[in-house]
């Protein structure tokens, strides 16, 4: 499935930045295009389905909530 997003640009220093606005994901390049092909690579990996490598470990936490 392709779907399009918006992204702002902005130049810090030597470097270029590009935002999403619709997902919080962000990327960098030393040329605008490359900062926007970055961004369109993190965006495909932030929306790919998640493979685990190994098994999980399942755990309890305790934790103090509230007042003491």
């Amino acid at each position: 499935m392709r779907r399009s997003f918006t992204a702002t640009v902005w130049q810090e220093g030597d470097w270029y930045v590009v935002q999403c606005l619709e997902v919080d994901v962000a990327s960098q390049g030393e040329t605008e295009e490359e900062a926007l092909s970055n961004l369109r690579e993190a965006l495909e990996l932030h929306f790919e389905e998640p493979r685990a490598t190994s098994a999980p470990k399942v755990r309890q936490v305790e934790v103090d909530v509230g007042a003491s």
